[in-house]
């Protein structure tokens, strides 16, 4: 919903704009809390994002995001040494995943449980989460997992270990557009002696799902309140995400978009597909 903003005061505007467009069809806070924490994760910030999601993960009313408000809390809890309530966190977490009994569920259980455990454990609980979550659609999750098993693996001396996991996570990031886990990521090669490039934010590659729908409405003419209203995001939100099509397209304007597309093979079928 609300992306990983370039800036500090880019992802505030997003943010702030978001929480209105949700205020406004009705929607709680606690969404708003949960996107924020997760943003809070990727960036390292764990105790913003403890404080943003805390009182999101004991909300009933939305019962679906505040089970994944709970995982963001175990991870920064875990980050910060607060254990006296991750316990509790992980048994409401573990009530809601092992119900679904989905691969994803499982995963993003198993990851928490890695988090908060000890050696031969911890490392058991890490691969059985990345094989859970390779089975399910959720790129990101994966990449996390990846990504908080090459954190473990470093410090516990397993350096060759760690860049492979960590590369893998890097380039999901990177591929999804999750910009801030891809940079902490980076980060983490760096600590390991690898030297990584940032990626090149021009290159039509890296166009996400969201990025490549975007631009195919905005290339029917469609304004940005249009727009944001087919997508459910707020007509900022939308601008912010046209002003990274454009040059990773190498174009100005909306009249330019339906060509850069089409030489692409990014057309009205293939940004339906990507998007799904």
């Amino acid at each position: 919903m609300v992306g990983l903003c370039a800036s500090v005061e880019t992802a505030r505007d997003c943010l702030a704009e978001g929480v209105k467009d949700l205020l406004s069809r009705g929607t709680g806070p606690t969404i708003v809390e949960w996107a924020t924490a997760i943003r809070a994760v990727g960036a390292g910030r764990y105790q913003d994002a403890l404080e943003a999601v805390r009182e999101a993960g004991r909300c009933p009313a939305e019962l679906a995001v505040s089970t994944w408000a709970l995982a963001e809390v175990v991870e920064a809890a875990s980050r910060l040494g607060v254990s006296e309530q991750t316990a509790e966190d992980l048994r409401q977490l573990a009530e809601t995943t092992q119900a679904a009994g989905t691969d994803w569920a499982r995963g993003v259980e198993a990851r928490c449980r890695a988090l908060v455990s000890l050696g031969e454990e911890a490392e058991r609980l890490y691969l059985q989460a990345i094989e859970h979550l390779r089975c399910s659609r959720v790129r990101l999750e994966l990449a996390r997992c990846h990504l908080v098993y090459g954190e473990w693996l470093r410090p516990a001396g397993r350096r060759m270990d760690a860049r492979a996991q960590l590369r893998t996570a890097h380039e999901m990031f990177a591929d999804t557009g999750a910009e801030g886990f891809a940079e902490r990521a980076r980060r983490e090669l760096l600590a390991t002696g690898e030297t990584v490039r940032k990626r090149n934010a021009g290159s039509p590659s890296q166009l996400t799902a969201q990025e490549v729908q975007i631009a195919r409405l905005a290339a029917e003419n469609l304004t940005n309140p249009e727009i944001g209203a087919q997508l459910f995001i707020s007509s900022r939100t939308v601008e912010w995400h046209l002003r990274k099509v454009y040059p990773k397209l190498g174009v100005s304007s909306r009249r330019e978009l339906t060509g850069a597309l089409s030489a692409l093979g990014l057309g009205a079928r293939s940004a339906t597909h990507l998007a799904t």
